[in-house]
């Protein structure tokens, strides 16, 4: 009988290994004491472990949500986490309008005496969709929240350290399909690729004036933000629970995966504070992809081509009507 009891063989494939635990850092203890740091879409999933982080940090931490709901529950749980005195508050903007962006603002200015240090914009919104089912108030809603509201909230940052002469640091978080584009996605894949650009070309305008902008782009980090699509293929014996370590057999996301593995949110956290830290003020103008090499081609040969109809389970177009 063969003993399978021992350690797999060298050549097995074991995929990248589990991050450190939660409330760890490769930062100093108070890297970000005195600073105040800024996140929209930071009540709930990626955008509150990001907060996370930069409170766990010594920062000041201001999040931003269109919903009031998940504010205070966010708050006080990111207030247990900050260090010496920092303080988490919160403020109801809706990005797409700029007057209230800058009232945001304001109340920040007022509340800390200070201009946000950091900005990390991770508000999106984001729906799969066949472009030819599209409406065009779908394609407005994704690309005003993603792009444009990314864009007035970075405007309003760049104007305010512009006039007071002081430097910041702006985070856009993107995604892969900037560069590949994104079927099922175009509304969100077309401003995802705005922004990327808009990243690049505000590293080079604003640099001179001490001023990083750089993009972060999220592999499957498993939150309760999910889009219905992706909750709904973990709900079909996909392993929601495998943040960590190597998905066992066909099943999981984590197999699907070069890592192995999916990511754990706190992994983005971590980038983050990195990107915005006195340690990475050289780097201006870069996207950091945080997933594994999961947006990299994997096989010898592509797969066979599934429509984005049949993917979603729709007939062909136009049979509905």
């Amino acid at each position: 009988m063969t003993d399978t009891t021992g350690p797999a063989p060298a050549s097995a494939p074991q995929g990248l290994p589990a991050p450190p635990p939660d409330g760890a850092s490769a930062l100093p203890q108070g890297t970000f004491r005195g600073s105040l740091v800024l996140v929209t879409g930071g009540g709930t999933g990626l955008g509150k472990a990001v907060a996370a982080e930069f409170a766990r940090l010594g920062a000041d931490v201001m999040i931003v949500s269109r919903s009031a709901a998940h504010l205070e529950p966010a708050r006080e749980e990111l207030a247990k986490l900050t260090l010496d005195g920092a303080t988490v508050t919160t403020a109801v903007c809706d990005i797409r309008e700029p007057d209230r962006i800058a009232e945001v603002y304001d109340a920040a200015e007022s509340t800390y005496g200070r201009i946000p240090d950091v900005l990390v914009n991770n508000a999106a919104a984001n729906f799969p969709v066949p472009t030819e089912d599209m409406s065009p108030n779908a394609w407005r809603t994704v690309v005003d929240i993603t792009l444009n509201g990314t864009f007035y909230m970075t405007r309003e940052f760049g104007r305010r350290h512009l006039a007071a002469g002081t430097p910041g640091s702006v985070i856009a978080v993107g995604a892969s399909y900037a560069w590949t584009g994104g079927p099922g996605f175009a509304h969100s894949s077309a401003a995802k690729a705005g922004v990327k650009n808009l990243v690049e070309t505000l590293a080079v305008e604003w640099g001179p004036y001490g001023i990083q902008v750089n993009g972060l782009v999220p592999g499957l980090m498993p939150h309760e933000d999910m889009t219905a699509d992706i909750r709904g293929n973990l709900a079909r014996g996909e392993d929601e629970d495998r943040r960590e370590g190597q998905a066992e057999g066909g099943g999981g996301h984590g197999a699907r995966q070069p890592a192995l593995r999916v990511g754990a949110p706190r992994e983005l956290g971590w980038a983050a504070t990195f990107l915005a830290s006195p340690y990475a003020r050289f780097i201006s103008g870069h996207t950091l992809v945080v997933d594994g090499a999961n947006w990299q081609r994997r096989g010898l040969v592509s797969p066979p081509v599934v429509t984005v109809r049949e993917q979603m389970g729709r007939g062909p177009f136009g049979a509905e009507a």
